[in-house]
């Protein structure tokens, strides 16, 4: 019984950091903004059937 209750605590203190990293970067990152061009071919766009 304790390697089962050490197991699920290891498992909770890993899920505990992967939530403290997910908060951590929607907190302290913030996302830039900025105007995409993409080019397409005319052959892809202009295509005869």
């Amino acid at each position: 019984m304790p390697t089962l209750f050490r197991f699920l605590f290891f498992c909770a203190v890993v899920v505990g950091m992967v939530y403290g990293t997910m908060v951590a970067l929607v907190t302290f990152v913030d996302p830039t903004e900025r105007e995409v061009t993409i080019r397409i071919p005319s052959e892809r766009v202009n295509k005869d059937p």
